[in-house]
């Protein structure tokens, strides 16, 4: 069973990264060649794929942004399963499910299954349900995001409020402070304040999320990714979301999505791969890079399609450094 595969692995990673937050990870790349350039290189191409058995892949900046897909990205994913190669779609996005995602790639076109998504929503909802433990009555989680968190947590059968309830999308009123202060206006069995990206915040579900902090909730993000791909430009990210409760709570919170080994840790213990043999695919240097290279994977591959740009990993004393680079994901085809 799943449980029984994830529960050693996340456990002790979730143990050593509680104490510290992603930005307080060490700088990942001391002494790293600088990384090789593979668009037009087909020879290059075709050694670094043989290189590896297991691919993971970023979405948002690598396959798409927003509705745009990018150009040959279905071709690309076909070839590599052509090739035999295994195939996992991981994902920071907290406002789409696993079956949403599903949705999308049939839409546009991509040929993938929902056991082949791994989102920042779901690895959320496995640490809390999996991990935590929670016992009912006090086992309920107060979102502050999306649908794709409700029907994550829904999958778990984790109990939760606010979200997309539009009784939280609102103003506050004078009687919401005095509910808050007093205790009425909150509910007792709120364990966990969980954030990820919402495009309605208001005052309202901050003051509550910060409320049910101060009483003792554990501080939870599906991701916090300061930027959000769309459209071919940026937005603020889910990280910009939790901001204001990082700022009022004084302490970052506890991220489970990439870069967070614990991520990778339940990647792994669902996929079953060699680590030495798996490429991260991504466009963000401090999330999907980091994420390889911290995870002791054996290559990644940065795309220039998204958010980092070839200048931030060539510059002299770059942090974070890719094993190779492509313009464009579909450069892949040679």
């Amino acid at each position: 069973m799943l449980l029984t595969r994830l529960r050693p692995l996340v456990k002790v990673h979730l143990q050593r990264i509680a104490c510290s937050s992603p930005r307080q990870i060490s700088v990942i790349t001391a002494k790293m060649a600088k990384p090789q350039y593979l668009t037009g290189d087909k020879a290059g191409i075709e050694a670094f794929i043989d290189k590896f058995d297991t691919f993971l892949f970023d979405c948002d900046g690598v396959l798409w942004s927003g509705d745009q897909l990018f150009h040959n990205v279905p071709q690309t994913i076909d070839m590599l399963r052509k090739k035999g190669k295994q195939l996992v779609f991981v994902t920071n996005n907290s406002t789409k499910s696993r079956s949403d995602y599903k949705k999308k790639f049939d839409k546009v076109g991509i040929t993938a299954s929902e056991e082949e998504v791994f989102g920042s929503s779901y690895s959320a909802a496995i640490y809390i349900s999996r991990i935590m433990k929670l016992q009912a009555p006090k086992n309920k989680v107060f979102v502050l995001g999306e649908s794709g968190m409700e029907q994550e947590l829904q999958s778990e059968n984790i109990p939760y409020c606010g979200g997309t309830d539009p009784a939280f999308r609102r103003d506050m009123t004078e009687d919401d402070f005095k509910g808050i202060a007093d205790g009425s206006g909150l509910d007792p069995d709120v364990a966990v304040v969980l954030t990820g990206l919402d495009f309605h915040p208001s005052y309202y579900k901050y003051s509550l999320g910060f409320a049910y902090v101060r009483k003792g909730a554990k501080f939870l993000a599906t991701n916090i990714d300061s930027t959000l791909p769309n459209q071919g430009s940026l937005y603020p990210g889910a990280g910009s979301i939790s901001a204001p409760l990082v700022s009022a709570v004084g302490r970052d919170p506890l991220s489970l999505g990439k870069p967070s080994q614990a991520m990778m840790d339940a990647v792994e213990g669902k996929f079953k791969f060699d680590r030495k043999k798996a490429c991260m695919i991504g466009d963000r240097l401090n999330t999907d890079i980091e994420f390889g290279i911290s995870g002791g994977l054996g290559g990644t591959l940065a795309v220039l399609t998204g958010v980092s740009k070839k200048e931030d990993f060539l510059a002299e004393g770059a942090s974070v450094v890719p094993s190779a680079y492509v313009d464009q994901l579909g450069d892949l085809l040679g």
